[in-house]
């Protein structure tokens, strides 16, 4: 399924690819549709690229390797790709170990092809292994959504006990609600709507609070405060609002790459020693921590799946929230291991 116009995506036939040197050859099993998806369909720019593939939760198996790889690589072994889609291992970032910020990465399903598709070149540097104990169409989401959440929380600054909230009950914050509890944290889930609490309860949350009935930070303070909040909200507004709901030296992590800027007061921050931190979804080796985690603990997103052929059908629902809580496209047996 490649994106021919913006916001358009069409079935064609390619001649299978060859990989180049420190490269392979994916068959993929499984793609998760992510709301990322939607700036790679929508802002497609044909006159200045080809056609590109998006997806970037991409779960298959080696069938073919390029020149100068080294060993765990081989034919059969069973990988996935997320967004970012391999470091250069020579940039400044690069030589100090910051692999996710990579200042030469290509980005999967945007800089070049994703995982819509049946076949799928991928750099060696980006693959991630795939335990045996997990399905195709369940490691897939983990590959954004789980690792974003995941890494999220690692960062946020909590020790076991500690309040944590989570902002956004959708296809991230049902994530990270699930890797909250495991981790220890006392849970507290912000959404909107009374439809959405037996879920956020069942997927981990202590206390669910409903935005249209009752004021989220007053909450909070309720409670001594969060020592993190963890917002999956690209609403800069309702973000910036929540900064007083965090308790002395609390941490808010942002995954919400939303394009407005947060307005917060610096008094907000300096007299309670608050932060702020962004958080990017993490390297391949951040991904395979994520993804035993989720097998230790028994983490799985939920999710919905169609076949890669009705991909616009998939990727509008997923555009539309009709989504319950991820979006997967199977090619041929997602379910393969």
């Amino acid at each position: 399924m490649q994106i021919t116009e913006p916001g358009r995506l069409e079935l064609v036939e390619r001649a299978t690819p060859a990989p180049g040197v420190g490269e392979v050859l994916i068959e993929v099993e499984a793609c998760g549709v992510c709301g990322a998806d939607a700036s790679d369909i929508e802002s497609a720019k044909a006159a200045t690229q080809p056609p590109r593939v998006p997806g970037h939760e991409v779960v298959g198996r080696i069938v073919a390797l390029g020149e100068n790889l080294a060993l765990p690589w081989q034919i059969g072994q069973r990988v996935g790709v997320g967004r970012l889609g391999g470091h250069c291992l020579a940039c400044a970032q690069c030589r100090q170990g910051r692999f996710q910020l990579c200042e030469q990465q290509p980005v999967t399903g945007a800089s070049r092809d994703g995982g819509y598709a049946e076949m799928m070149l991928a750099r060696a540097t980006g693959l991630v292994a795939i335990p045996d104990e997990l399905d195709a169409v369940d490691a897939a989401p983990i590959l954004c959504a789980g690792i974003a959440t995941f890494n999220a929380l690692k960062k946020c600054g909590a020790e076991a006990g500690d309040l944590v909230a989570i902002h956004g009950i959708g296809g991230l914050g049902h994530m990270a609600l699930q890797y909250a509890r495991r981790m220890g944290f006392k849970v507290l889930a912000i959404g909107r709507g009374q439809d959405i609490e037996r879920d956020a309860l069942a997927l981990g949350a202590h206390i669910y609070v409903d935005t249209q009935t009752e004021d989220a930070v007053a909450a909070l303070q309720r409670i001594g405060g969060a020592q993190a909040i963890l917002t999956t909200s690209t609403d800069a507004v309702t973000t910036s609002a929540l900064v007083p709901g965090l308790a002395p030296r609390g941490r808010m992590i942002v995954l919400g790459a939303g394009k407005d800027r947060l307005q917060i007061g610096m008094g907000q921050l300096v007299a309670a020693e608050r932060s702020v931190l962004g958080s990017i979804t993490g390297t391949p080796y951040d991904s395979e921590r994520a993804l035993a985690f989720s097998v230790l603990t028994n983490v799985r997103p939920q999710i919905e799946t169609m076949p890669l052929e009705r991909a616009t059908e998939a990727y509008q629902r997923m555009r539309s929230g009709d989504v319950k809580f991820r979006m997967v496209l199977t090619m041929k047996d997602g379910h393969a291991r």
